[in-house]
């Protein structure tokens, strides 16, 4: 029979500096300092649209300069020459893009996308939901944090190519009834109308006025959801 050792024992040089000695901190604290200045320069070079919110293209460029950043400031054996070399390719990749976008939109649409509406005088544009990797719950979610308590509050929502979601409301005198999209409000549909009252579809948001009826299809989407 074979018995294994087992050493409970830490070793703390491999839990701290890891397979380097002690003074290789010294150097990644001067690795980091020239690596961040760089990071730095960098994204000022990129203009403001590299610190606003980021559309995909953008999100790319700061995910490619963090990536070249980061290597050279923990290991020993990756130069700071080379992430200079990477971070001169990016961000003259990205001057000449954002130049060619400003002159071909067909590019611009191509690399950024477009803005795309999601509703439309208090109902969702189902064709155009369908299209964004956006839930209802995640979607009502952004709405509550703008303030809005039903889709009658809202003349145009759209989303941007930076995934932000623009709301254009109407005036107090014109807003509408409209699909609430509050919690559990939804908890709380039916197929059928029992009395006469406003109802919303809860599938498009198409909000009227309906007398009692045993069943009702939406005139919108077609759906029977009350």
């Amino acid at each position: 029979m074979f018995f294994l050792e087992i050493s409970t024992e830490i070793d703390w040089k491999e839990v701290m500096p890891g397979g380097e000695d002690w003074h290789f901190l010294i150097e990644t604290s001067l690795r980091t300092a020239i690596m961040f200045l760089v990071l730095l320069t960098g994204l000022r070079l990129l203009g403001k649209r590299g610190v606003k919110q980021l559309s995909v293209f953008e999100l790319v460029v700061i995910i490619g300069l963090g990536s070249a950043a980061g290597d050279p400031m923990l290991y020993k054996d990756v130069g700071i020459l080379p992430a200079l070399v990477v971070f001169s390719i990016v961000i003259v990749l990205y001057k000449a893009v954002t130049y060619v976008i400003g002159q071909n939109k067909k590019f611009e649409v191509l690399v950024e996308g477009k803005p795309i509406c999601l509703i439309k005088e208090g109902v969702f544009s189902i064709d155009n939901f369908r299209k964004e990797a956006l839930g209802e719950d995640e979607f009502f979610s952004e709405l509550r944090l703008q303030s809005v308590s039903h889709l009658g509050q809202i003349e145009e929502a759209i989303v941007e190519t930076s995934g932000q979601i623009s709301l254009f409301f109407y005036e107090d005198t014109q807003v509408k009834y409209g699909l609430p999209v509050m919690l559990s409000v939804l908890d709380t549909s039916t197929e059928r109308i029992s009395e006469p009252g406003h109802y919303s579809c809860t599938f498009c948001g198409y909000t009227a006025k309906l007398a009692a009826a045993s069943k009702k299809v939406c005139p919108t989407c077609k759906k029977q959801n009350g």
